[in-house]
């Protein structure tokens, strides 16, 4: 009993100066699927540091965003699919508990830097914004102790995210931004926060505007050195948003490793949703649109990479099915949090995998409540319900689709026509709704 004890106290006071206490960088793109990333078999694009990234840990195959920005950033923050709290787009329900609040509240030092999109959305002459606007929860209350943000309040406000932009921080919106980048200023805040608290356990969030539309043109850039087309707008400027995407990333990954920082450092890569739709892209030389705001595959399935030298195994990849709902438990798990029962997470740990358990509890299907509106701009959309698996989708309405044969749902499968497999998957997928779907 005695010798217990002293273990306990011991690991307590471990614990206590951080040193097993890992700290933790989610690094969230906007708006890019996996034909994005070379290490997933781009053919358009160049991404060597986040190639390098899953050389250096894991690579997953079968991860799921939803269509659209709003409905996953709240779902990853949350750990809850969206019919048990959304609001309206460009809204976070300020009653929930965020991953800022659960780390800070753990003794985390935590930060957001990038772009936020969760206070409020419609502008004042959108109908019914009057009912809306400003109901959403406002970064300094959403549990981060250093926060620099695109969007921060009233969508009309919000200024260029990119050349010239606009910021708010802590201490009040950012001065003398002219002829500045704004994924530059993030990525100076996120390398203040790791040298200010390099001494602590840290949690650091970079949701990032890239390669998010307006396509413009950036510091690397030909048109960059004229400043008068630093905010034309062309699709020709896209591959050089998703390279700077790169090059910024592995600005912060060379910080991490020159601080000393890379053994006790887990870094996840995860996107928001597919790519826009007005982008065609080459991968393993085929041609691969843009799926943004659709629940075909090319609008949800986007990449993840996991990074931690000497618990991560270098190269190697996961073929387990991942949703955004998994995030925080499986944070919490690394980072040795408690998840309570009344936080009412959908999501379910990946840590085994990461971590090269032997016993893991991989997924069967992923789910999706996806509804985006009401919004400013989202009266096109309409409600989805559905489930996947490896192979198939099923909606709540009955459409059925083997998504690897028919990726653009052309033609639903009649339940008559299916092989055993296929019976075998619709019940599967019809009893994951008929379960998310229950009230609790």
């Amino acid at each position: 009993m005695i010798r217990f004890l002293t273990f306990l106290l011991l690991s307590l006071t471990v614990l206590s100066h951080g040193e097993e206490r890992p700290n933790i960088i989610l690094i969230m793109a906007d708006d890019l699927g996996i034909e994005g990333l070379s290490c997933y078999g781009s053919d358009s694009y160049q991404t060597p540091n986040l190639d390098k990234l899953a050389a250096q840990g894991m690579r997953f195959t079968h991860a799921f965003s939803q269509p659209l920005c709003t409905p996953t950033r709240v779902q990853i923050m949350t750990g809850k699919y969206n019919h048990r709290n959304w609001l309206y787009f460009g809204c976070l329900d300020p009653r929930e508990k965020t991953f800022g609040h659960i780390f800070q509240e753990a003794g985390y030092k935590t930060c957001i830097s990038g772009k936020w999109q969760l206070t409020s959305y419609d502008p004042p002459e959108y109908p019914g914004s009057e009912q809306r606007r400003n109901t959403g929860m406002h970064p300094s209350k959403a549990g981060f102790d250093r926060w620099s943000l695109f969007h921060s309040e009233h969508t009309e406000d919000k200024g260029s995210r990119y050349a010239n932009p606009t910021v708010l921080e802590n201490t009040g919106m950012r001065a003398n931004m002219e002829g500045k980048y704004g994924e530059d200023i993030a990525v100076d805040v996120i390398t203040d926060f790791l040298k200010e608290n390099r001494e602590d356990p840290f949690f650091l969030y970079y949701p990032m505007a890239l390669p998010h539309w307006p396509f413009n043109p950036t510091p690397d850039s030909e048109d960059w050195t004229d400043p008068a087309k630093r905010l034309d707008e062309e699709l020709k400027y896209f591959p050089d948003m998703v390279h700077y995407m790169d090059k910024v990333i592995g600005q912060i990954l060379k910080s991490v490793d020159d601080l000393g920082l890379a053994e006790n450092t887990m870094v996840i890569f995860f996107s928001d949703n597919g790519t826009d739709g007005k982008i065609m892209s080459k991968m393993n030389g085929e041609d691969y649109l843009g799926g943004k705001n659709r629940t075909t595959q090319n609008g949800i399935h986007v990449p993840l990479i996991v990074r931690w030298p000497g618990k991560i195994a270098a190269k190697s990849i996961c073929e387990d099915i991942i949703d955004c709902s998994d995030f925080i438990p499986t944070m919490c798990e690394i980072a040795k949090i408690e998840t309570k029962p009344e936080w009412k997470l959908d999501g379910r740990s990946f840590a085994p995998q990461l971590l090269g358990a032997e016993e893991t509890n991989p997924r069967d299907s992923a789910f999706f409540w996806y509804d985006p509106t009401p919004g400013w701009d989202k009266d096109k959309f309409s409600r989805h319900i559905f489930a996947i698996d490896k192979q198939f989708k099923l909606y709540s309405d009955g459409r059925f689709y083997d998504y690897l044969a028919d990726p653009f749902e052309k033609k639903s499968l009649p339940f008559h026509a299916l092989d055993e497999r296929g019976i075998a998957a619709f019940s599967m997928l019809r009893s994951t709704i008929e379960e998310m779907m229950e009230p609790r």
